[in-house]
């Protein structure tokens, strides 16, 4: 290779890392906007504060279903037609979604709006991940993951600014971003990986073969319940503040939207560090559980904050934002655990199973307040989710530094 190509292959690569980081920048901001305009938004469109909860809790919910059944569709179109065409078939979905979401005037549009912009985000993150793992050197790929999170956490930030300019015109921003991301996407180039299987007759984008195995379906569904506790600290305790900040006796409303922002930022930053322990320690598996027992810890000093005061809320969602900052990390350990003809399915449909588990995390979460009260209820579900997520992390093989180029036999 001529000192020519090199550079270009570089320059490539590193625009492929920024393409699929914008990507997620934009990802995150549609996923949480709705979380950061939640109680303006029900207020607007003549929700009183009776219904508050429920409402918010079906829309989410109905986001959520989205997402999963999303991540299904999407992660088996990047096997079987390639990781690019998910990239720009996504963002189509999820930007014409936001667009509609500005002009919502009733819950049950709302709703069928969000589960559309959730099949289209579904297969953002997946797809740009596996482009990445697959294009970067095994040594490095860690650090270019690592990156595509940081960057795209970010998009709280971004919808934290927005929301300031109208609910609405926060979705109509959302859907700008998402055609400007579509037109810097011409260009990018398919995994190398991906195109030497591309033509050849094995099977690929097969979801089934993730469950005709027991050894193969145990690896897969561990993966998913690693990630659990993440999605629960950000839906339940972060976007559900308000209720928190009542039963702890909160001085003023505790708002979800400073609650997303600060808790992102937070995981942002996690996410520096996790890729950086990951990649000192030469284990994700070490990462993930320093980090899972550090939410446990987070989750504690939230829950017994009595009086929380605003200041102290921000503070304390900048910690457990911390905490859970592993997302990177996660979803890598999925990646690298299955072979390039079945990857992008399930480097895509495991993070969206995690964030599609937070509607029976919720319903069990309720239940368990019928009896317990809002706060013990916390405790409980915590110590649960966190107790499996250790249990499957030990049950998964370390894969830092895995050759990624291989493939899943049915």
């Amino acid at each position: 290779m001529t000192d020519t190509t090199s550079a270009k292959a570089k320059r490539n690569i590193i625009f492929l890392v920024l393409v699929a980081s914008l990507g997620y920048f934009v990802d995150i901001y549609d996923l949480l906007v709705f979380l950061i305009v939640r109680l303006k938004s029900l207020k607007d469109i003549g929700i009183n504060d009776k219904d508050m909860l429920a409402k918010g809790q079906l829309i989410i919910n109905v986001q959520m279903a989205g997402l999963l059944l999303g991540g299904i569709v999407w992660g088996i179109i990047g096997d079987k037609l390639g990781r690019i065409k998910v990239l720009f078939g996504s963002i189509l979905l999820y930007s014409v979604a936001n667009f509609a979401n500005g002009f919502v005037h009733d819950v049950n549009t709302y709703a069928i709006i969000r589960f559309i912009a959730g099949l289209g985000l579904a297969g953002e993150l997946g797809a740009g991940i596996t482009l990445v793992s697959e294009t970067l050197s095994k040594e490095n790929r860690g650090y270019g993951t690592m990156i595509v999170a940081v960057i795209g956490l970010l998009g709280t930030t971004a919808a934290f600014f927005a929301a300031k300019f109208g609910w609405r015109n926060a979705y109509f921003i959302g859907g700008g971003l998402g055609i400007v991301l579509l037109l810097l996407r011409i260009g990018t180039f398919e995994s190398g990986m991906y195109k030497n299987i591309e033509q050849t007759k094995i099977s690929k984008g097969n979801f089934f073969i993730l469950f005709n195995n027991w050894e193969r379906f145990k690896k897969y569904l561990f993966c998913i319940l690693i990630g659990a506790p993440l999605w629960y600290v950000v839906g339940v305790f972060i976007g559900f503040c308000d209720q928190f900040g009542k039963a702890l006796g909160a001085k003023a409303l505790l708002s979800p939207a400073d609650g997303v922002f600060y808790s992102y930022i937070g995981i942002a930053i996690g996410d520096i560090f996790a890729g950086l322990l990951a990649q000192v320690t030469k284990s994700r598996k070490f990462t993930m559980m320093v980090f899972l027992i550090l939410s446990v810890i987070s989750v504690t000093f939230y829950l017994s904050a009595t009086g929380i005061t605003s200041e102290q809320f921000k503070w304390l969602a900048f910690f457990m934002g911390c905490s859970v900052g592993y997302w990177a990390t996660f979803v890598t350990i999925a990646s690298e655990q299955f072979g390039t003809n079945i990857r992008s399915t399930v480097t895509t449909t495991v993070p969206n199973f995690v964030r599609g588990s937070l509607i029976p995390i919720t319903l069990g979460f309720n239940a368990l307040v019928t009896h317990n009260g809002i706060l013990k209820s916390g405790y409980i579900m915590m110590g649960i989710l966190t107790i499996i997520a250790l249990f499957a992390l030990s049950q998964l093989k370390e894969t830092f530094g895995k050759d990624l180029n291989y493939l899943e036999i049915n």
